[in-house]
């Protein structure tokens, strides 16, 4: 349990603000972002390292920062990947000139989150690398490496190259180096207990008494197979023979290990593991450099542990054994500053769009638009704790929370945006850079995409027709198609939006009034929703537990489906305002 906390909700923050007041001489808070960057700035003509993705695997991230690793961390919610907002504005503040680079596990939300975050920095003249870790055995079988997570492995990537940015190589031999480190990297780990979230009454899952669950995720995912309890010689056996048997060709022998804890974990049992671990890495060849045994890249408090080996050469070697000086990891005697002397100058205030002045009807429908925003928001409410069970089947059960301050964020910028007179396109735009801003996650950007899509296409000059919000409704499914690159049949929202979308369209082709056409299209959104349930998921964090969760509904699918079925309820009260503005 997490005993420790004032509002679940605002725990991320509340770590923030502690950890900067315990490690001023290391860090720095970045105004209005979550994240931070090195103590008195980015260094100019220096590659800047920024690293992140959700809270809770402490001390990856913030816990590295500093000379010789990071130069920027950028932390979600618990488990969820930050905004591309959040991540812009660190990576920002990062810059020393010389050009970043974005690392992170390889899951949706944070490829997603990431990569857009680096389309505005490109687009804004910033020379910006995207490299994702893929080390986890367990989730996807030799030559689907690409599709592996990122587990412990990502601490040994980070390290390479933030000591290859650290003494001074380009942009193209950080980015080189850390996917050479990253080919050469492996890792397997098992579970003994789930974690818990801030606030929460149970573990995301639990393993049964006198079992372990091998290849477990680090966000409260369940492993891929359970076994009766071994003891410490057989699980040694088991990590090592999984890690190894991946050994490439070309390896040498030599290799950077680690025995990370989980979070639960005691560090007497990692070290009783670590006795029968060591003599098997060094009967099978493997030359240990500078193993370290502790806990490296956690998951709340998951009771478990995974092994990682990094297999090194002339270039890698001296790069994992390189001095760094960071709050949670010191190795040598790093300097701040050592091959670059000056500070680069301040990136400057982010620009802020202006908003487009609204014809009255517009205005009329933005103030809809507000009171539907609040049902989206209420809906998601009331089935939070239901969406969250869903998603814990085979993902990591943050659904309904992200969901939750997402739309709780959504309607509050939807507030401000119709106090300022805005319309359609302002309201709809404002409440989905709210949402993904709060959300973060897959779900956050998505569904951030989604409402500024729906948005843009309605515009703040006419008036909402079914005609027009059916077509904008079909922009919106495209665009997030599109961007997050799903097909249909993969176990997705697209699953249940796309046959929302048609069914709207249907209906304005049949000329039925729109909040009939809506509730319609909903009944096949929910249908379509519950037709997930026999798919198996080929993309996201339930991709890797894909038999798992045969016979549970996708929770992205379901939430919208709960929404729009909400919505359309709603709508029946506000008929005569669309209608007299039509």
């Amino acid at each position: 349990m997490t005993h420790i906390y004032n509002d679940p909700d605002t725990f991320k923050s509340d770590v923030l603000t502690g950890f900067a007041a315990a490690h001023p001489r290391y860090v720095e808070r970045v105004p209005d972002a979550s994240g931070f960057i090195r103590a008195g700035g980015p260094l100019a003509g220096k590659v800047s390292l920024v690293i992140g993705g959700g809270s809770g695997h402490y001390p990856s991230y913030n816990g590295v920062v500093g000379p010789g690793f990071a130069d920027g961390a950028v932390l979600g919610d618990i488990f969820a990947s930050p905004s591309a907002e959040q991540v812009y504005r660190i990576a920002r503040a990062a810059h020393g000139g010389a050009g970043v680079v974005l690392a992170f596990g390889n899951y949706a939300g944070d490829r997603l989150n990431f990569g857009a975050a680096a389309d505005r920095l490109r687009a804004e003249g910033v020379d910006v690398r995207v490299v994702w870790v893929t080390d986890d055995v367990a989730s996807a079988p030799p030559g689907a490496e690409g599709d592996r997570r990122g587990i412990a492995g990502t601490f040994t990537v980070y390290k390479v190259a933030g000591a290859a940015a650290e003494e001074g190589r380009d942009l193209d031999q950080v980015e080189r180096l850390m996917r050479h480190a990253n080919a050469a990297t492996y890792s397997f780990g098992v579970a003994f207990d789930g974690c818990t979230l801030p606030g929460a009454s149970d573990a995301l899952f639990h393993v049964q008494d006198g079992q372990v669950d091998f290849g477990l995720g680090i966000h409260g995912e369940p492993g891929i197979s359970t076994t009766d309890w071994i003891p410490a010689a057989r699980l040694a056996d088991q990590l090592v023979d999984r890690v190894l048997a991946e050994r490439p060709d070309s390896a040498d022998g030599r290799a950077a290990v680690l025995l990370n804890g989980l979070g639960a974990t005691k560090y007497e049992e990692l070290y009783v593991l670590w006795s029968e671990v060591e003599p098997r890495l060094r009967a099978a060849g493997v030359d240990l450099v500078d193993p370290e045994v502790g806990e490296l890249v956690t998951s709340l408090d998951m009771a478990g542990c995974s092994l990682t080996v990094t297999w090194l050469d002339d270039e890698l070697a001296p790069l994992w054994q390189a001095p760094a000086d960071t709050p949670a990891y010191r190795r040598g005697q790093a300097v701040a500053g050592g091959r670059f002397t000056e500070r680069a100058a301040s990136a400057g205030a982010i620009a802020v769009d202006t908003q487009e002045t609204a014809s009255p009807a517009s205005r009329r429908h933005a103030a809809v638009a507000q009171s539907l925003l609040a049902t989206l928001a209420a809906t998601v409410e009331a089935h939070k704790d239901r969406l969250g069970e869903i998603d814990a089947v085979a993902g990591d059960g943050d659904h309904g929370i992200g969901m939750s301050r997402g739309s709780r964020a959504a309607v509050e910028a939807a507030e401000v945006a119709v106090a300022g007179g805005g319309g359609v396109h302002s309201v709809l735009s404002a409440a989905g850079a709210a949402f993904g801003d709060r959300a973060g996650g897959t779900s956050g950007i998505l569904w951030g995409l989604l409402l500024d899509t729906v948005g843009e296409s309605l515009g703040n000059q006419e008036p909402v027709t079914l005609d027009r919000l059916a077509a904008a409704v079909r922009a919106g499914a495209t665009k997030v198609q599109s961007f997050g690159r799903a097909e249909l049949g993969d176990k997705t929202m697209l699953d249940a939006l796309c046959p929302f979308a048609d069914a709207l369209e249907r209906g304005a082709g049949a000329s039925l009034p729109l909040a009939q056409a809506w509730r319609a299209a909903a009944e096949t959104c929910t249908a379509a929703a519950d037709a997930t349930a026999p798919m198996v998921p080929k993309v996201g964090r339930a991709r890797p537990l894909a038999e798992r969760s045969i016979g549970t509904p996708d929770a992205g699918a379901v939430s919208l489906a709960l929404i729009v079925t909400a919505i359309g309820e709603q709508l029946d009260q506000t008929r005569q305002i669309l209608e007299e503005s039509s």
